[in-house]
């Protein structure tokens, strides 16, 4: 039986040893961002993240809900950082002592879809509470999201703003996400508030575009570290890598870059 040279078994352990001291340090670190649909159906995020991924050699793990739904994982310390979209909520999760750094990330606007031959005729109203209106009046199928998205939480604020709570079989609060909602409405002759990223990198030819430019569409996004204070076991180094790097010069260059058809589909604060 052949004799394996003793100082070759050393080196084989030694080796060994090594690699697997080596192996833990060169997995990627994890961490995992709860945010809004939008910036996941619109492809930013697979757009954006693994340049930031390869970097840092941390892998993240995305977790795509409403922002209500978001922001409550993040109260639970079931994520890591969170990137939203509705400002009373993401100022009230701070408030509460969940959040921390918040940033302002990017912005762009919420718009309302309907028929193209616009039964409600919304493209006459001048704000978007009027468009609300001319809904409500005409008894049009209306979709809502019903599920305390950003989106959901805006449309509520349009409908008050407007006088009228929203109920009837014209209102369909269908608890579903927006790309869901948009293929609702398609189907159904109906009108829809939107997001503008998400209605740009879908097909939805039985909408169109009825009413927009209103400042109460205004959109913006913020990106929030959850507090290790509450969480100890979140990763807030890794949260902030994140946060830092999008506010870069380089990941906000890419953001502003990104579009759909030659259409933007987000913008930077100037």
């Amino acid at each position: 039986m052949r004799r394996v040279n003793s100082k070759i078994l050393v080196a084989l352990f030694a080796a060994l040893f090594l690699t697997v001291l080596v192996l833990p340090s060169l997995a990627a670190e994890r961490l995992i961002l709860a945010t809004t649909t939008s910036t996941v159906n619109s492809g930013l995020l697979d757009y954006l993240l693994p340049d930031f991924e390869k970097k840092y050699n941390i892998q993240v793990h995305v977790i795509s809900v409403g922002t209500g739904q978001a922001i409550k994982i993040a109260e639970q310390g079931d994520c890591d950082v969170v990137l939203v979209h509705a400002r009373d909520l993401e100022d009230k999760f701070v408030a509460d002592g969940y959040g921390v750094n918040r940033r302002d990330v990017m912005y762009n606007d919420f718009i309302i879809l309907g028929p193209v031959d616009d039964p409600a005729g919304v493209r006459t109203a001048n704000k978007a509470t009027g468009a609300f209106k001319r809904i409500a009046n005409a008894q049009a199928p209306f979709i809502s999201r019903g599920d305390n998205s950003g989106t959901h939480v805006k449309e509520l604020d349009i409908w008050n703003a407007a006088g009228i709570e929203p109920k009837g079989a014209w209102y369909r609060a269908v608890g579903q996400g927006m790309g869901a909602c948009l293929n609702i409405a398609n189907e159904v002759r109906g009108y829809v508030l939107s997001d503008r990223a998400t209605y740009l990198s879908g097909n939805y030819p039985q909408l169109d575009i009825v009413f927009e430019g209103d400042e109460i569409l205004f959109n913006p996004y913020g990106i929030i570290a959850v507090n290790p204070a509450v969480h100890k076991h979140v990763n807030y180094d890794g949260a902030m890598k994140l946060i830092n790097w999008i506010m870069s010069p380089e990941a906000q260059a890419k953001i502003k870059s990104f579009g759909v058809n030659g259409k933007q589909l987000f913008f930077l604060y100037e």
